[in-house]
């Protein structure tokens, strides 16, 4: 303070105008950091509103196409996509997550006739939403998953979907080992340029709720047993250094948000790129408040996505992914 009590130091002095406030800004936020995720449907003849995530739609092959082209065309960085069967194509095994004639399989190869290298194509390498029993892996005769039997379903998987044209493959079910078996699957077969994203930090969260109708769900109780446990934070590291050591291209935090401490724990001690994504229940929160007049939609998107990028992740998975693309473009 001077003499007369006014503060010799003033912070306000870098924010004093727009252009001041975006000169010094440490976090930029771009489209091509941005992952869209979408979901493709086989047995539909037009797309299908998901209630629960309002403005996000299961796609038809057709429909799917047309919006990988408006999310390239706004310079989203990605897409990540699932694949939604028909119930008569869901068994015990998840049989059509690596058939080459699968709803997922066909859909990439869709895409990567149409897009070829423009994107960066990414699948969801996990069996939940081709099971009868919706878990992510192959069951034992106790009914629990059976991590080392899952495993090789994930190779078959991962080989499946290189071949659909997949650039990136993110095996999600949390099973130990599952990325150097999907390393050693891909290199084996020729894959060597094929990524692989490791979901690294995948909590066993309630935030995916509206995801389970996105995906058709069959689940039935939880997956607390591979998934891990809210309360925890430490084991986020060790789950990081085992997908390092086994030759992870990329890992990711899942959801976002509501870890954002895990997420820069794993930030400050990863030498590969960190992703973070902004979950369905994210989502689903941000549309509910906005809708009631509670928050403004757009500003709320682009602070929480600033967040996230904040924290850590230099990619974020999030389907306001278009959207806040266009904003940022204004």
């Amino acid at each position: 303070m001077n003499e007369i009590g006014a503060p010799s130091e003033r912070p306000r002095r870098l924010r004093t105008t727009p252009a001041m406030r975006r000169l010094v800004a440490q976090t930029r936020l771009s489209p091509a950091d941005l992952v869209l995720p979408v979901f493709v449907r086989e047995d539909i003849s037009e797309p299908v509103p998901i209630v629960s995530m309002p403005g996000v739609v299961q796609h038809t092959r057709a429909s799917l196409r047309q919006a990988a082209q408006e999310a390239v065309e706004a310079g989203v960085g990605g897409l990540m996509l699932f694949g939604v069967p028909s119930p008569d194509h869901k068994d015990a095994e998840g049989t059509w997550g690596t058939r080459p004639d699968g709803i997922l399989n066909v859909a990439l190869a869709d895409l990567r006739a149409d897009l070829g290298d423009a994107t960066v194509l990414m699948a969801d390498l996990c069996l939940d939403e081709f099971t009868d029993h919706g878990h992510c892996g192959v069951l034992d005769g106790d009914g629990r998953v059976d991590n080392d039997a899952t495993l090789e379903r994930y190779a078959e998987m991962a080989l499946a979907q290189a071949r659909a044209g997949a650039h990136v493959v993110g095996p999600s079910g949390m099973m130990d080992g599952q990325v150097a078996v999907v390393r050693q699957a891909l290199d084996g077969a020729g894959f060597t340029d094929v990524t692989v994203l490791a979901y690294t930090a995948k909590y066993a969260s309630a935030y995916y709720g509206p995801f389970r109708e996105a995906v058709g769900s069959s689940l039935q109780g939880d997956r607390r047993t591979y998934q891990q446990d809210p309360a925890n934070a430490t084991e986020s590291l060790r789950e990081l250094r085992l997908d390092l050591a086994e030759g992870a291209d990329l890992v990711m935090v899942k959801p976002a948000l509501p870890y954002l401490d895990i997420l820069r724990q794993v930030a400050d001690l990863s030498d590969v790129p960190v992703a973070a994504y902004q979950v369905s229940g994210e989502y689903a929160q941000i549309e509910a408040a906005a809708e009631r007049g509670w928050l403004d939609r757009d500003a709320t998107v682009l602070e929480s996505l600033t967040a996230v990028r904040r924290a850590g992740a230099q990619i974020v998975l999030t389907y306001y992914a278009v959207h806040a693309a266009r904003l940022l473009a204004r």
